[in-house]
Parts: C-alpha cells; structure tokens; sequence
C-alpha cells in the first residue's frame, strides 16, 4: 500500500511543477516577450521620439520652404538676399565695423 501512495504524489509533485513551470513562463513572456510590458514601454518610447522628430523636421521644411519662396524669382527678399551674400561671400559695407 505504500507504493500506491506514492504514486499519486509523484503525480500531484509533476502536476505542481508542470503548472509552475508553465506560470513561469507565461509570466515571463507577458513581461518580456516581443509583446510584453517591456516592448510596450520601449515602444511607446520610440513613438513619442520618432514623433517630435517628425514635428522637428516638419518644422524645418517649413522654414526652408519659406526661405527658398523669399529668394525665388517671383518673390525677392532683400534684406534676405543682402544676409546670405554677406554670409556665403564673407561681404560688408564700407560703413560697417566687423568685430569677431
């Protein structure tokens, strides 16, 4: 009689660690997995990242786009015009002091 109870807590012990087992993983893949907390997190991250780059550069083409419609042919800007030849041409006026 003592092998038959043995038996079924040689069962229960592997039902006991079967399901721990399985709760271990299952835990750990909620956790860590590919769509766990972890990835969520770090997704939600990059999001807001990538947003505020994609804000950043929407910015910057805005003002590109602005300063190539002051210098077209349709539209001239002088005061623009005379800043990026005093920059790119290194140019001043004979009446200006240039201090570095």
């Amino acid at each position: 009689m003592s092998a038959n109870r043995k038996s079924p807590a040689l069962g229960t012990m592997l039902f006991v660690l079967l399901a721990l087992g399985l709760g271990f993983y299952f835990t750990f893949a909620a956790v860590q997995g590919d769509f766990g907390v972890f990835r969520r997190v770090q997704t939600t991250a990059e999001k807001a990242a990538l947003t505020a780059e994609r804000d950043r550069m929407a910015r910057e083409v805005e003002r590109m786009e602005n300063l190539t419609r002051r210098l077209s042919d349709n539209y001239l800007d002088l005061d623009l015009l005379d800043e990026r030849a005093r920059n790119v041409l290194g140019l001043i006026r004979a009446d200006e002091i240039v201090i570095h």
